[in-house]
């Protein structure tokens, strides 16, 4: 099946109009991030009124150290515990590194063990029944098969004349 390849005018032309429509997003979302921050400062930092007498000034300097004792302090909170989440993604992160395994895994010695060797490992002491599995086996008989007799003639000489009867086998 084929398929029908776009102009490159065409995909220039979508390109542009997504850049286009991207651009006003990010004009948008720079917009709603100026109108949040105005809002949080008018809330936090309300306009100042500055007293005419000497008293009023100095318990409104009283206020706003008081206030900024308090931001301090919430600053100081949130890093801490900034600090904490941060070491904690740290160590969570050489955990990882540590189970996928950076290192390499040292190769396994084969180990030669009989089967009661290895019940005797696996169980302990519970252990008791001998386990010779050759002792059950049957016992089998090799019998000699004539292909293997021939195979085991010597001198080509001596089948000659069978040769010669196949080659006029094939010449007549």
């Amino acid at each position: 099946m084929t398929e029908k390849r776009m102009s490159a005018r065409k995909k220039h032309q979508l390109k542009s109009s997504m850049l286009v429509v991207a651009n006003m997003l990010l004009e948008a979302e720079s917009k709603v991030k100026v109108d949040e921050r105005e809002k949080f400062l008018g809330d936090k930092c309300p306009p100042l009124d500055l007293p005419g007498s000497k008293e009023e000034l100095m318990e409104l300097c009283k206020k706003l150290h008081e206030q900024i004792d308090l931001s301090e302090e919430e600053r100081y909170c949130s890093e801490f515990k900034l600090d904490l989440v941060r070491n904690e993604v740290r160590d969570l992160n050489i955990k990882i590194v540590d189970l996928r395994g950076k290192f390499k895994r040292p190769r396994l010695k084969k180990v030669r063990m009989s089967a009661d060797a290895m019940l005797k490992a696996l169980l302990g002491s519970k252990h008791t029944v001998n386990m010779d599995l050759r002792a059950n086996l049957k016992q089998v008989k090799k019998e000699v098969k004539e292909e293997d007799k021939l195979a085991n003639v010597g001198d080509w000489r001596k089948n000659i004349e069978d040769k010669s009867d196949r080659k006029k086998m094939f010449d007549g």
